[in-house]
């Protein structure tokens, strides 16, 4: 194997390690035996565990990030933009499922970026300019949009998570359940919500 070579061969190893047992019940030395190589070929490569998880988790983020800013940036109606990206993530999970497994696991202390939540977050921020212009057209409240944001892919990735061990129903049922809630609930929104009843203060 080439150097580059090898270095693949341990990134698809540890996925898959990392995607079943999680970081902290995947170790080097697992890692090696697995890819039938000595510990301090993965040390040469990566430096440790940290190295090549922190390497798998960065490709899993492009990977779905990619695909759902393509799905976001794509044009057309709003509600086909839901779908959309709805059945993205979806496509990925069914692809990438491994991939999926490691970003919605608790990422160790020390990893900073490339959290599933950071993901989220990214993704939010591209959603919320959207949302403004809508927000605009209907005369709502556009600085509401970066909340509502939240709401509306935090509804899909929270589904998705549900999904990646449900598996049913098929998955363009599921985009279209989200996308149910998630526009009828859109169109639908008041300029100024209100709870219906006043809670008592604890």
């Amino acid at each position: 194997m080439t150097g580059s070579q090898r270095r693949e061969q341990l990134v698809d190893v540890s996925r898959a390690l990392f995607a079943s047992k999680g970081f902290e019940g995947t170790s080097v030395e697992e890692i090696a035996a697995r890819a039938k190589v000595s510990k301090p070929v993965v040390y040469e490569h990566f430096g440790g565990k940290e190295g090549i998880y922190a390497v798998v988790v960065d490709r899993e983020v492009q990977r779905l990030l990619g695909m759902l800013t393509e799905q976001l940036s794509s044009g057309g109606h709003p509600k086909l933009i839901v779908e959309r990206s709805a059945l993205a993530l979806l496509d990925y999970i069914e692809e990438n499922t491994d991939g999926f497994r490691i970003l919605v696991r608790d990422s160790p202390v020390a990893q900073a970026t490339g959290t599933f939540s950071s993901l989220i977050g990214d993704v939010a921020s591209q959603v919320e300019h959207i949302l403004a212009a809508q927000f605009r057209a209907r005369r709502l409240d556009p600085a509401a949009a970066p909340m509502y944001a939240q709401m509306l892919v935090g509804l899909i990735a929270l589904t998705g998570q549900w999904w990646l061990e449900a598996r049913h129903p098929a998955k363009t049922e599921v985009a279209a359940h989200i996308v149910n809630l998630a526009w009828n609930g859109l169109s639908g929104l008041e300029r100024s919500p209100r709870l219906t009843t006043t809670l008592e203060k604890r």
